[in-house]
């Protein structure tokens, strides 16, 4: 009986992956839930498990499991216990890992291997918040594209990217990771890169599955403390944090990741409302949500389950398909469907989204796919890195630039470059850097030389390191705070040269997980270098390599240009040449508020009026007594080596509903003298709501680029969909009212308008 068993499972896949590869018939939907329903009808529950586990790959794949615990994990694979694996890094580990599957299991359903692929694989791009800065979504999804590629060429078929986590704490250390505060770009930049990562057919050669995180409220940790608690209402997590989830599910991403916060004091990893009820129900996403790093677990930490069957029972009845590398599913589920805990027909349909991913992407055709050794000599690493270079200069931020200090002219005859970012070659790969090589990218003091002509002196002084420790992703970043040996030496070569190039900033290993900062300002002894450096030579850009908005307050006061670099990635110097130079006019636009001062924080455009917003007599009303409570720098804003100026705001009509639409038109001229980039941003303000509305909220931009004297009309369409949010009732709808609408260049710079909608 065993053998006839085994004699029709075998032919059973046989017929299906010769359907796949022969059949004339399109692979429909309805063919891969065919094939998933028949694969998933001859599963034991221990199999079934199994697809709902994913393990590190934290042992050499191409030699024997030496130690216990990897001899365990094998023995698994090839007994067909385990889904997917994590870290596996090579086209040569990831075929002998799905050859212990494919060769000793009974299914021989292929593994599906992950990575953190967040700004690049080899090629590393800027980090997601720099890259946001360029408000260039076609570069993002290139960006994404090259990515993807890369990753293919080693073996990796699936990256835990976008994160796309609205967050408005410049404290919080994955603030890097993301877009920002604002929405509504939030949820853009995400839709692009999931274009670029998974093509349009993740059937594609040279594609691979995407996983929007982490879901939800993450970035809204309280003190800006990485895996803290979350308390959100239902106002804002409907209004600010769920909508870019809710576009990458319309988007099609393949898959979700659940986060580690509690969001009012349910764990997300065990909330059934965001998972089960609100995404595989209310919004209809078939792919599959997988674990944070060990979340299901942590909600022991929490408070939240008993033991690990405990928590296992809570993911699983939550809608959390995999657990990555948390050992609550393999040690429990099955023991918890027999005992009556946990309906099997939730593991069945945790299995099938599994299934319903690696049919997509061509692994039940060819497991095989992801592990082509000739996919990298197809590849073009050069090409790659002029992209980066390209999306680099797109990212950077100008932010003040006086007495014509930039571009850099070419009589000046002498440039000092200063600080511990100057010659800096690994800080600008940034966090989270997947198989990025560590002191790789071109330097500010290379790019700078590269870029000056034949009669400029380029001298350069290390003035102060920044950090003392091994710099490590686990390791924390030990500051100096003492070490002054190198001041006098930069304060002589300041004094002896036209210009000065200051460099600051944060280290790689300043922000992304974990990391955290109470302080966001220049860390240990930059800012007395630049105190002293401005005292000797006023003629001061300021470089900032930074992965978070910095408090710089001090800068903007006393410095004539300033430079928001970001973390570049490969290509760092020569983009950052490229602008200073005037090679590239800078076109960066800031996706998050620069605070005055940290106390501000969480700082973002998009706030409430509340029921005092001014009060010219009083000290009685919503504000602080030792600062403004405005940006330092404002969401949206960004100069150029141009000017434009913007015309009237006009509507096609003044009042609008449901089925007519208003075009909001308005006239932009370039003054200059040189050609540029101007991002033309639209906002709308519901004045009275059911709920209270933000002052203002970014629902449109467009990127035009003029010649000098140039005019271009730019039409933004005011739709019903742009008018939406979640009321009172508890439903997304546009109400009855007035609406003010303004465009221009940043989020305070406006022109406005106002229309009446009515239903």
């Amino acid at each position: 009986m065993k053998k006839q068993t085994l004699y029709i499972i075998t032919l059973l896949l046989s017929c299906l992956t010769t359907f796949g590869q022969n059949s004339k018939i399109p692979s429909s939907i309805e063919n891969i839930e065919m094939k998933i329903d028949s694969v998933l009808s001859l599963m034991t529950l221990e199999e079934k498990v199994g697809q709902l586990v994913q393990y590190n790959g934290s042992w050499d794949l191409t030699g024997p499991a030496s130690e216990l615990g990897s001899k365990q994990k094998e023995d698994n694979l090839k007994n067909g216990l385990v889904g997917s694996m994590l870290n596996v890094l090579s086209v040569e580990a990831t075929r002998e890992a799905q050859k212990l599957v494919m060769e000793n299991s009974r299914m021989k359903i292929p593994l599906i291997f992950g990575y953190d692929v967040i700004h690049g694989y080899k090629t590393i791009f800027p980090i997601p918040l720099g890259e946001t800065a360029s408000w260039d979504l076609d570069a993002m999804e290139r960006s994404a594209r090259i990515a993807a590629i890369e990753s293919v060429a080693e073996g990796v078929n699936w990256t835990f990217s976008p994160m796309i986590d609205v967050s408005r704490d410049a404290r919080w250390g994955r603030i890097m990771e993301g877009s920002g505060e604002d929405p509504y770009l939030t949820s853009v930049v995400g839709v692009a890169k999931i274009k670029g990562y998974q093509g349009d057919d993740l059937a594609g050669d040279l594609t691979i599955a995407a996983t929007a995180k982490h879901f939800a409220g993450y970035g809204f940790a309280e003190a800006g403390r990485d895996y803290n608690t979350v308390n959100l209402g239902e106002n804002e997590l409907q209004n600010s944090v769920l909508p870019p989830f809710k576009a990458a599910a319309e988007a099609g991403v393949a898959t979700f990741m659940n986060s580690f916060n509690e969001i009012d004091g349910i764990p997300s990893t065990g909330n059934k409302y965001l998972q089960r009820d609100l995404l595989k129900g209310e919004w209809d996403w078939k792919g599959f949500m997988v674990s944070d790093w060990a979340s299901i677990t942590e909600m022991i930490d929490h408070g939240f389950a008993k033991d690990k069957k405990h928590a296992a029972q809570i993911a699983m009845n939550a809608g959390s398909d995999m657990d990555m590398e948390g050992g609550a599913y393999e040690s429990s589920l099955a023991e918890l469907v027999k005992e009556g805990s946990i309906e099997e027909t939730l593991i069945d349909d945790a299995v099938k989204r599994v299934l319903r991913v690696k049919f997509k992407l061509g692994l039940f055709e060819d497991p095989y796919k992801y592990s082509n050794p000739d996919v990298k000599k197809n590849i073009s690493y050069e090409d790659h890195r002029k992209e980066a270079r390209t999306i680099a200069a797109k990212s950077i931020v100008l932010l003040k630039n006086e007495k014509q200090l930039l571009p850099i002219n070419n009589t000046v005859k002498s440039i000092a470059v200063i600080g511990p970012l100057a010659n800096d070659k690994d800080a600008p790969i940034g966090n989270w850097r997947a198989q990025g090589e560590a002191n790789s990218a071109v330097s500010v003091l290379e790019g700078i030389k590269g870029a000056v002509n034949k009669n400029t002196k380029v001298e350069y002084a290390l003035g102060t390191i920044l950090g003392t420790s091994e710099r490590s992703f686990l390791l924390p970043l030990d500051i100096n705070t003492s070490d002054r040996s190198g001041f006098q030496a930069a304060i002589e070569l300041a004094k002896n040269s036209e210009l000065v190039v200051m460099v600051l900033g944060e280290d790689a290993f300043q922000a992304g997980e974990g990391r955290s900062q109470a302080k966001i300002g220049l860390a240990g002894l930059q800012q007395e270098l630049l105190e002293e450096i401005k005292k000797v030579n006023s003629n001061i850009v300021l470089v900032l390599i930074n992965g978070r908005p910095m408090e710089i307050s001090w800068a903007s006061e006393n410095l004539p240009a300033i430079v928001v670099a970001w973390q570049l990635g490969s290509e760092s110097g020569n983009a950052i040449a490229d602008v200073l130079f005037g090679k590239y006019n800078p076109s960066g636009k800031l996706p998050v508020s620069f605070p005055r001062l940290v106390g501000q924080e969480p700082l973002y455009y998009n706030q409430k009026n509340t029921g005092r917003p001014t009060n010219g007599e009083h000290v009685t009303y919503s504000h602080y007594t030792d600062v403004k409570k405005d940006a330092l720098y404002p969401f949206g804003y960004g100069l150029s080596y141009t000017q434009f100026e913007y015309g009237d705001l006009s509507l096609s009509r003044t009042e609008m509903n449901s089925e007519n639409n208003i075009e909001a038109t308005i006239t932009i001229k370039n003054t200059g003298k040189v050609k540029g980039k101007e991002v033309v941003q639209l906002y709308l303000q519901d004045i009275i709501g059911s709920r209270t509305r933000p002052v203002k909220e970014l629902k449109g931009f467009q990127l035009v680029e003029l010649e000098p004297g140039e005019s271009k009309t730019v039409t933004f369409p005011i739709t019903t969909k742009m008018l939406e949010f979640y009321t009172a009732n508890r439903v997304w709808e546009v109400e009855d009212g007035e609406f003010n609408i303004f465009v221009g260049g940043n989020s305070i710079d406006l022109k406005s308008s106002n229309f009446k909608f009515k239903n």
